[in-house]
């Protein structure tokens, strides 16, 4: 069991407008698209149910299906167009702030670690996916 709990952060700053920094991030049919963290792996399925007590749920694979997971997770506070928090099915808190900047919107992730994974491996997987949304959402802003 994790006993420190100290969050782990990721972050980005994106070229686009709230609204639409918003919509890419929680609509079902866009999470596919962007949450990844290599082109070796996919989100073949995503739900959401965007209220607390809704569920998120995603499941990701690496392509060739020889490894995938599910993500599972509770909201527990969302405000939107400025913060989503929830707990994860093993009781991890993440929380995602959505912050105005002048250059677009600042995007911050802080997330419980688990115990398996080291910490940087795990950092860097959020800043990857982080990265991607960064990318598919300037990339529909300027379509």
């Amino acid at each position: 069991m994790n006993t420190i709990k100290t969050p782990l952060k990721a972050e980005t700053i994106i070229d686009a407008p709230i609204e639409k920094v918003w919509d890419l991030w929680t609509s079902p049919n866009h999470i596919p698209k962007w949450n990844n963290t290599s082109v070796e792996w996919h989100t073949p399925r995503a739900e959401n149910d965007l209220r607390v007590g809704g569920k998120l749920f995603l499941r990701m694979e690496l392509k060739d299906g020889s490894k995938g997971f599910d993500y599972v997770c509770i909201y527990d506070e969302v405000i939107i167009k400025e913060k989503i928090t929830h707990t994860t099915a093993d009781n991890r808190k993440t929380t995602i702030v959505f912050e105005v900047v002048d250059n677009g919107v600042k995007l911050t992730e802080l997330f419980e670690p688990e115990d398996k994974t080291p910490l940087d491996v795990q950092q860097a997987f959020c800043q990857s996916i982080l990265d991607n949304f960064k990318k598919y959402v300037e990339d529909k802003a300027m379509a």
